[in-house]
């Protein structure tokens, strides 16, 4: 297949588009830089230096033999974007190009706002870009378990069945994000869903829990293709934060009490996710809604793994409870169904001692890059 993939400089873009390439699909990545310049502005960076996607596809070629075409263009520029569809004629389109950053969304009044023009006006103009050019196109764009909130019933995948006054229907699942770039992918879902309803577009809409590791199948190859590492306050998410932590000797951070339950999974099945849903399209007017994750656990559960893991490498850590600067729920039911991808055939690569001793010792051959100050900045919901 033709696939395109928005976004394709980021922690999970990259490692995507080598993936479909090593798989032999013709792929082309797009990229505004967007977390780069903001690195720049907030003074963080990926703990490991990567090149910019010139060099990077430069290696791919050089090491595979493979080629991955790259555009640098920003998708709410929608003639642009119109240029690369007609371009490249994608089977399908990827969608990563999200300002994915919950803190980031809730730093100011002008990073709100950047958040809404990026995220809904660029997937108003995925859905544009594909009526117009690739009406077949299946577009797979990665939401987040977010979008559901913590209610106190069980989730499942997508849709609810609802009963009320002896009538019966079935509706997307009630969703209150928990902060501006949460509500913005609820936006998305649901402008996605009109305009498969209205012009019979077919999509995937894949409901990810936070990711975590370093490497992929890949990526190994070379440490050229490594991908974007952050375990800063902003872009790093919770467990790669909390191996960097471990590995430079800052305190594990945890919000409030750290009882909060999310799903999570493995950069790997992040991976495998997207090509089985790539493998298997709906028909138009369908969006599938899948929850990509592949367990469950609690902040502090998490914390006390990486402690225990890098205990065994000889390092003491100690773990730090500090006022939630978020508004959450801390004690909350959480039981969300997550079948959908393993029936397709995912085999999770689940959280193991071993996994996390791994991506410690990797860590390690670049504790001289961690900057303590990028950690934690304190960026508040109030």
């Amino acid at each position: 297949m033709n696939i395109l993939i928005l976004g394709g400089d980021g922690y999970l873009g990259w490692p995507t588009a080598m993936h479909f390439s090593q798989m032999g699909h013709a792929v082309t990545v797009v990229d505004n830089y967007f977390k780069r310049h903001a690195g720049l502005e907030l003074d963080f960076e990926s703990l490991i230096a990567i090149p910019n996607l010139t060099r990077r596809t430069k290696a791919w070629k050089e090491i595979t033999g493979k080629e991955i075409k790259h555009y640098i263009g920003d998708i709410t520029d929608y003639n642009f974007l119109k240029d690369v569809f007609i371009t490249t004629q994608p089977d399908t389109v990827i969608h990563y190009a999200e300002q994915p950053s919950a803190p980031y969304s809730m730093i100011s009044r002008d990073k709100a706002a950047k958040t809404l023009q990026n995220n809904l006006t660029g997937t108003l103009n995925i859905i544009y870009a594909i009526k117009e050019t690739v009406p077949n196109c299946h577009l797979i764009k990665l939401g987040t378990m977010g979008e559901y909130g913590t209610p106190n019933i069980d989730i499942p995948e997508g849709y609810i069945d609802i009963a009320h006054n002896g009538k019966t229907d079935k509706f997307l699942f009630p969703r209150q994000g928990g902060s501006l770039y949460h509500t913005t992918k609820v936006q998305d879902t649901d402008m996605i869903w009109f305009y498969v309803r209205t012009w019979k577009l077919r999509a995937t809409d894949l409901m990810q829990g936070p990711v975590y590791g370093i490497s992929t199948d890949e990526s190994a190859q070379d440490v050229r293709l490594t991908p974007s590492f952050h375990y800063d306050e902003i872009f790093g998410t919770v467990l790669n934060r909390f191996i960097v932590q471990a590995v430079c000797g800052h305190p594990i951070t945890i919000y409030g009490k750290g009882t909060q339950i999310r799903g999570y999974l493995n950069i790997k099945d992040t991976l495998a996710c997207v090509y089985l849903s790539a493998m298997n399209p709906p028909e138009g007017g369908t969006l599938n809604i899948y929850n990509q994750i592949t367990e469950t656990f609690s902040v502090l559960e998490l914390a006390d793994k990486v402690s225990a893991a890098a205990k065994s490498l000889g390092y003491e850590v100690t773990i730090k409870h500090i006022e939630n600067p978020r508004i959450e729920k801390e004690e909350h039911y959480y039981n969300p169904t997550y079948t959908t991808l393993k029936g397709l055939g995912l085999t999770p690569n689940l959280l193991t001692n071993e996994i996390l001793v791994e991506m410690l010792k990797t860590v390690l051959l670049y504790k001289d890059n961690i900057s303590v100050d990028s950690i934690f900045k304190g960026i508040k919901w109030k």
